[in-house]
This record gives C-alpha cells, structure tokens and sequence, in this order.
C-alpha cells in the first residue's frame, strides 16, 4: 500500500478517534448538567403559612426550614404563621438547602393594661413589653397608699392609646427608718427586700474580693446606721 494512502487512512482513524471523544465529552457534560438541574427545586412561598405546614411543605421538595426564635410582632400576619423568609419564594436551591424563616407574633396589643396597684418599676418594666410608651410620671408623698406604688393612670385600662402617664406615691415624707448594715448579704436579695417599701435600690458597681461569693455586698450608700426614707436611692457595690 502506498505510503500517502496508509498515511490518509491512519488520519481518519484518530479523526474518528477524536470525534468519539468530543461526543462522550459532550455528552457527559451535558448529563452532568442535567443530573445538577434535577437537584435543583424552586423555593416556594411559605409567607402566611402556619409553621408546622411550611416545614412539610418544605420537607416535600427536599427542603429544611429553620426558624428565628424570636417573633415579630405584625398587623397583617397572624401569629405562628411564617412572616418572612429567606432565601425568596421563587429562587432556585439545591436539595437539602435550609430556609431561613421568621415567624409572626401577631399584632401588639393596643389596649392599655392596668397598672394601678402595681409597683412604679413594674408598671414601667409591663408598659415597655406590651409596647407603649411612657408619657410621664408625676409624684406625690401620702400615708393613704404603698409607697411607690401606681396610684392612678392616664388613659384608663383597655383605652386604646400609644403613650399613659403615670401617678407614683412616694410615701409619706416623715416616715424615716435607720439605714441597716447589709455588707456581707447577697446584693439582689437585699433590693427585693427594700423594693416594696418605696427605697430606690440599685447595684452600682462590683469588685473583686477574695474568698467572697460573687454578688455579696461589699459596701452600701447610705452607710448604715443614717436615716433614710421612702422614695430615697440605696446604692449597693457588690463582690464579683
């Protein structure tokens, strides 16, 4: 055989070999292509929908749902049910991806409570919780009622209203007791004793003290042995 035919033949052989070779390359590129876009699932609009139903919802498509552990209160959206999520309704995910998801709390509740009777920190501390605002605060010294204690309010309970102004007894002003020694006995427990008859306690500091347990307390203004008297501020330093 002629040396330019076998030469021309041996030329088709590996032409044919590399044909081959792009046609698997190809083709297996375009299945791997194909098996990637199967895993792939379109994240569905969980918005609105109850938790529990979002995450089998989620678990049908291959998806897992997590959720913030802290509600957000919304005027739309009843609580329990999922208020936002991420990634959006609609974006293309792998299987097994996590959505993140934040749930409602429902709306605040827009009735003042009732606050009567109840301490000036405490009324204060439910005020800020249910989500109003504190107005004002005005004071007054009587024997007729606890010292510190929430006398009147302004709006009524279960007025719809965003603010409430408060009226505090301070107590009666010639009430005076001795201030007593309280190095050495636990900070907190000292306050929640003091607290209710109308002393302002706070913890205005910590050191360290060898050999004290953590929360003790280390020195006390006034010191004792002076006179104080309700609605009067107590400074506790405690160990740490």
């Amino acid at each position: 055989m002629p040396l330019t035919v076998r030469v021309w033949s041996l030329g088709k052989v590996f032409l044919l070999a590399g044909a081959l070779v792009a046609t698997f390359f190809a083709f297996a590129l375009v299945g791997m292509r194909v098996a990637l876009r199967t895993r792939e699932v379109e994240v569905p609009n969980l918005v609105g929908t109850p938790v529990d139903q979002a995450s089998q919802v989620a678990a049908h498509l291959s998806l897992a749902i997590r959720a913030d552990p802290n509600p957000r209160p919304d005027e739309k959206i009843p609580a329990g049910r999922v208020l936002l999520q991420d990634p959006p309704a609609g974006a293309e995910v792998r299987q097994q991806r996590t959505i993140r998801v934040w749930v409602s709390a429902g709306p605040r509740s827009t009735t003042l409570p009732s606050l009567v009777g109840q301490s000036d920190r405490a009324a204060r501390l439910r005020v800020g919780e249910d989500g109003f605002e504190m107005a004002a605060v005005s004071e007054f010294r009587s024997a007729d009622y606890q010292p510190d204690a929430v006398v009147s309010q302004d709006p009524a309970p279960g007025s719809r209203a965003p603010r409430v102004s408060l009226l505090v007894n301070r107590g009666d002003h010639t009430a005076t007791y001795v201030m007593p020694d309280l190095v050495g006995v636990n900070g907190e427990g000292a306050a929640e004793v003091l607290r209710p008859f109308g002393f302002r306690v706070s913890i205005v500091g910590s050191q360290p003290r060898q050999g004290v347990p953590a929360g003790t307390v280390v020195r006390h203004q006034p010191a004792s042995g002076f006179p104080v008297g309700p609605s009067d501020a107590i400074s506790l330093e405690v160990s740490r």
